[in-house]
């Protein structure tokens, strides 16, 4: 238990205890999934119990964000930042690792924060959609730790050490679950092809604007696939 441990006290607020040393999940990042479950599940618990298809579609968003310590959704205001820049590289790396977020930054917060709420509310199933959006996402994040080439020391590049190129077909095990939730396999393959290619595009287009990637492109990636995904299930 103490790589999940680990992972979860590295995804999630949670208060799990004692820390536990970093490289239990650092060895297991196909892990991440396991954080998309729990993270689905203590969201869908209060919004299971609100009628109100608005509103519950509000408290999911604030739900994933709040949770999570809006850790990953800082890594998407710097990525915004990073995408909106111009210039060459090296002004594109500095406006996605500086402090400040600027308005390519609140840009995609916005942009991301939408799709996901009209996403949820547009859904058959929001709890369906939640549990499929968040583990979908973290898929994305395994997908990133393992493939995606650093282009500066920090947390991507500690755990990318540690990853291995089968990882990412780990994670997919661990997402065959979603299978058994009340969803068509239309929409189940669409959320699939979505999770497959947000992580995939990310990386074509990190490497091109920034030449490689860090640990804020792996943490937009989760709220990008997790938006994207949640909307195709809607379209579906």
């Amino acid at each position: 238990m103490r790589p999940v441990l680990s992972l979860l006290q590295f995804t999630t607020v949670l208060p799990l205890g004692k820390p536990i040393n970093f490289d239990y999940f650092a060895c297991h990042s196909w892990l991440y999934p396991v954080a998309g479950y729990v993270i689905a599940f203590l969201v869908a618990l209060p919004v299971y119990f609100i009628t109100d298809r608005t509103l519950a579609a509000a408290i999911a968003v604030a739900g994933v964000i709040v949770i999570s310590g809006a850790h990953h959704f800082d890594g998407l205001l710097d990525f915004g930042d990073g995408l909106m820049a111009h210039g060459d590289h090296e002004r594109r790396t500095r406006a996605l690792t500086d402090k400040y977020v600027g308005a390519g930054g609140i840009a995609a917060g916005l942009v991301i924060t939408l799709l996901l709420f009209a996403g949820l509310q547009g859904s058959v199933s929001i709890i369906s959609a939640l549990f499929i959006g968040e583990v979908c996402a973290k898929f994305s994040m395994a997908f990133l730790t393992a493939y995606g080439t650093p282009f500066k020391e920090g947390m991507h590049s500690y755990l990318h050490q540690f990853a291995r190129p089968y990882f990412p077909f780990l994670s997919l095990f661990l997402c065959l679950p979603l299978v058994f939730l009340p969803v068509t396999p239309f929409q189940l393959v669409t959320a699939g092809i979505v999770m497959i290619l947000c992580p995939t595009i990310l990386l074509v287009v990190s490497d091109k604007l920034f030449g490689g990637l860090n640990g804020d492109v792996v943490g937009a990636a989760n709220e990008i696939t997790r938006a994207l995904v949640i909307v195709a299930l809607a379209l579906a």
